[in-house]
C-alpha cells in the first residue's frame, strides 16, 4: 500500500515539475526535459519494486512523461520539432553511457572505493540497459510522433487531444516495453519475472500517460516563448 500511495505522489511531483519546466523555459524546457528524463529513467530502472503483487522497475513514471513531451511538441510546434527532440534524447543517453563507462575505468583512491562500488552497481548495468533503452526509445518515440500525426488527421479538434495523445502513446509504449524488456532482461530473470516486468512496465507507462492528460491540456494552454 505504501508503494501505491507514494507512487501517486511521485507521479504528481513529476507532472508538476514538467509543467514548471515548460512554463519557465518554453520550448527549450521541453528539450531539456526529454534529455534529463531519458537519463533519470535509465538510472531509476535499476531499482525493482513490488506493487499489486507484481515485480516492476522504477523509471516508468518519468519515462512516460517523455511521450507527453513529444506529443506537446507535436501539438504546438509540429512534427519536425518533435522529431528533433527525440534525436536530442537519443544523443543524451548515448553521451551519458559513454562518459559514465569511461568514468568507471579510472582507478579510484582508497577513500573513493565506496563511491566506485555504488557507481559500478548503477552504471555497470548501463551498457545493456542503454542498448535496450536506445533501441526501444528509437523505435517507439519515432513511432509515437508518426502515429500522433496520423491520428491528428482524423481527430484534429482541440478537445480531441486526449485521443491523439493516448492513442499514439498506447501503441508505441507496447512496442517500447517489448523491445526494452527483451534486450535488457531476457536471460537475466526467469521468464515469469520477465513477463511481470514487461506487463507492469507497459501498464504503468500507459496509466501514467492517461493520468498525465490533464497536465498535457494545461501545458497546451500556456502562452510561452518558443
Amino acid at each position: 500500500m505504501f508503494n501505491l500511495l507514494f507512487g501517486v505522489c511521485f507521479a504528481l511531483v513529476n507532472f508538476t515539475l514538467f509543467l514548471i519546466c515548460y512554463r519557465a523555459f518554453g520550448k527549450v524546457g521541453l528539450y531539456a526535459w526529454i534529455g534529463v528524463a531519458t537519463v533519470i529513467a535509465n538510472i531509476q530502472v535499476t531499482k525493482n519494486i513490488e506493487m499489486f503483487g507484481f515485480v516492476m522497475t522504477l523509471g516508468n513514471t518519468i519515462y512516460g512523461t517523455i511521450y507527453m513531451t513529444s506529443d506537446l511538441l507535436n501539438e504546438k510546434y509540429g512534427e519536425k520539432e518533435a522529431k528533433k527532440a527525440v534525436w536530442f534524447g537519443f544523443f543524451t543517453l548515448i553521451m551519458t553511457t559513454i562518459m559514465m563507462q569511461m568514468a568507471l575505468v579510472f582507478q579510484p583512491h582508497e577513500s573513493g572505493m565506496e563511491a566506485q562500488s555504488a557507481l559500478s552497481t548503477i552504471f555497470g548495468l548501463m551498457p545493456r540497459l542503454a542498448l535496450g533503452s536506445l533501441s526501444a526509445y528509437f523505435v517507439s518515440q519515432f513511432l509515437d510522433v508518426r502515429l500522433y500525426t496520423l491520428i491528428k488527421k482524423w481527430f484534429n479538434k482541440p478537445n480531441q487531444l486526449w485521443i491523439r495523445s493516448n492513442g499514439s502513446t498506447g501503441i508505441s509504449q507496447l512496442i517500447d516495453s517489448a523491445v526494452f524488456c527483451t534486450i535488457a532482461f531476457a536471460g537475466v530473470y526467469t521468464w515469469d519475472v520477465w513477463f511481470d516486468i514487461f506487463l507492469t512496465t507497459y501498464l504503468l507507462k500507459f496509466v501514467v500517460s492517461v493520468a498525465s492528460t490533464p497536465a498535457l491540456y494545461l501545458a497546451r494552454s500556456f502562452q510561452v516563448k518558443s
